[in-house]
C-alpha cells in the first residue's frame, strides 16, 4: 500500500499522499479566501501615529497643576461693586435685609441718612462699620451685626474660545490662569497652543466730599440784552477776527478745486477699528506653561479680564491616503508638517503619485496658490519637510496606470489560484 504512494522521478522518489474529499474542500476554501484577500484594497505601510498629548491629557495636567494653588492660605474676601450682601441685625428684623453694592461702592441702611461705603472692606470690617453707625445714630444699643456676601458679582473673569464650557467665572479669591481654565472644563479638541488675556482698565467711582455747585454760566444767546449805551458793533474785519473757532467756514472755489476727495466708508471704518488704548493683551504659550513647568506664565487674573483660547486651524488631506480628512494644526502642540499629516492620515496607498503631490493654499489676499511637493524625496530625507498652515489642503493624486496594473495582477493571481486548486481537487 505504501509502495503505491511512491513515485520515482529521475531517480529521486517522491512521497504522494492521497487526499480525501474533506481535505480537497478545505484546500479549495483556503484558496478562495486567499484570492479574495488579494483583491481587497491594501492599506499603506505607515500606521496612524498619535502625535504629542491629547486634549484630555492636557486637561488632566491642568487639574493636577491647580491642586497646589487651591491649597494656598485662605484670606478674607474683599467686597466689591455689584456684590449682594446679607446684613442681619440681631433682634432687629427691620434693619436686616439683602442689599446690593452700587457702582459707587456704597449701600443704604434704613434710618441712616448717609450711604455707607463698603467697597474694599472685608465682611468683618463691614460688620464693625455698620455697628459703629447704628450706635452713633442711637438706633440700636450694643448691636450684633452680621454681614455675609451672598452673591459674588464684583470680580467677573470671562473665558471664551476653544474651551469645554465658555463661562463668566465670578472669583471669590485670587485665581490664576490655570485655575480659570480648569473651571471652564479645560481646552477643547481644536484648541491652539496660546492663551490671550485681555486686561482693561476699569473706571472707578468715588464720592466727592463737600462738593460745591459749579458757578452758573450764561449760555451764548441767552440772558438780558446789552444796554443801549454799549459800544458800537465791531467792523466786519474785527467781527471776522473775533468769530468763534467753532463757527462754520466755507472754502473758496480754488480750495474746493484742490481739495482731496472724501474717504470711502471702508477706509473710514478701518480707521475707527484701532486697538483700544485702555486694553492690554498678554499672550501666553501653553507649551511653556504645561510641558516645561514654567509657572511664571501662570499669572494672577484680575476682575474684568477676558481669557481667550484661540481655535487652531485645520489641515485637510485628500487623495491617495488611507484615511483622508481634516487634522488640527496644533495637534502636537507644534505646527504640523507634510510627514506628520501623512502619519495622521494613515500613510500613502500603493497607487499614490508621491512625486506629484500638491499643497493648495490661500494667501492673505484670498488668492489660491498651488505648490508642488515631491513626497518621495521628503520620505527619503532628500528634501526638507514643508510646514503646513491652517486651511491648507494636501492633495496626493493616484496613478491610474499603476492602479490598473495592480488590479489586473490581482485578478490573474486569483484566477491562477482557482485553476490550480481545481486541478488539485478533481484531477
Amino acid at each position: 500500500m505504501m509502495s503505491d504512494c511512491i513515485m520515482s522521478t529521475g531517480g529521486s522518489p517522491i512521497l504522494m499522499v492521497p487526499l480525501s474529499t474533506m481535505g480537497r474542500r478545505c484546500i479549495f476554501l483556503c484558496a478562495v479566501a486567499a484570492s479574495l484577500l488579494s483583491l481587497a484594497p491594501r492599506a499603506g505601510a505607515q500606521q496612524n501615529v498619535t502625535v504629542g498629548e491629547t486634549p484630555q491629557q492636557v486637561n488632566d495636567r491642568i487639574r493636577t497643576l491647580t491642586m497646589g494653588s487651591r491649597n494656598a492660605a485662605p484670606h478674607d474676601y474683599v467686597i466689591g461693586n455689584g456684590d449682594v450682601l446679607d446684613i442681619s441685625v440681631f433682634d432687629v428684623p427691620e434693619l436686616s435685609r439683602e442689599v446690593r453694592v452700587s457702582q459707587m461702592g456704597t449701600i443704604s441702611i434704613p434710618l441712616i441718612p448717609v450711604r455707607l461705603h463698603v467697597t474694599g472692606l472685608s465682611e468683618t470690617q463691614a460688620e464693625a462699620k455698620i455697628t459703629e453707625l447704628l450706635e452713633a445714630n442711637g438706633l440700636v444699643s450694643h448691636p450684633e451685626v452680621g454681614v455675609a456676601v451672598k452673591e459674588h458679582r464684583s470680580q467677573p473673569i470671562t473665558v471664551v474660545g476653544a474651551v469645554q464650557h465658555p463661562m463668566v467665572y465670578q472669583a471669590d479669591r485670587d485665581v490664576n490662569l490655570l485655575e480659570v481654565l480648569a473651571e471652564a472644563g479645560g481646552i477643547a479638541n481644536d484648541a491652539g497652543d496660546t492663551v490671550i488675556v485681555t486686561r482693561r482698565r476699569i473706571a472707578s467711582y468715588s464720592e466727592v466730599a463737600n462738593s460745591q455747585p459749579a458757578p452758573a454760566t450764561t449760555a451764548s444767546g441767552s440772558g438780558e440784552p446789552p444796554p443801549l449805551d454799549s459800544p458800537s458793533t465791531p467792523e466786519p474785519s474785527e467781527k471776522k477776527a473775533d468769530a468763534s473757532p467753532n463757527a462754520p467756514t466755507f472754502p473758496s472755489v480754488e480750495e474746493m478745486a484742490h481739495a482731496s476727495p472724501p474717504a470711502s466708508p471702508a477706509r473710514a471704518e478701518a480707521s475707527t477699528n484701532q486697538p483700544d488704548p485702555d486694553a492690554t493683551s498678554i499672550t501666553i504659550n501653553l507649551n511653556d506653561l504645561l510641558e516645561t513647568g514654567d509657572t511664571r506664565n501662570n499669572i494672577l487674573l484680575h476682575a474684568g479680564d477676558v481669557v481667550t483660547v484661540p481655535h487652531a486651524g485645520i489641515v485637510y488631506v485628500l487623495g491617495a491616503v488611507t484615511r483622508p480628512g481634516g487634522f488640527v494644526v496644533s495637534n502636537d502642540r507644534t505646527q504640523l508638517t507634510t510627514l506628520k499629516v501623512l502619519s495622521l492620515a494613515g500613510g500613502l496607498t500603493n497607487i499614490a503619485k508621491t512625486q506629484h503631490a500638491v499643497i493648495i493654499r490661500k494667501d492673505d489676499t484670498g488668492k489660491q496658490t498651488e505648490t508642488q511637493v515631491d513626497l518621495k524625496k521628503v520620505l527619503n530625507r532628500q528634501s526638507e519637510d514643508i510646514t503646513m498652515r491652517p486651511s491648507d489642503i494636501l492633495f496626493v493624486p493616484d496613478d491610474r496606470t499603476k492602479q490598473a496594473l495592480l488590479k489586473t495582477a490581482e485578478i490573474a493571481l486569483a484566477i491562477g489560484v482557482a485553476v490550480a486548486v481545481f486541478r488539485l481537487a478533481y484531477h
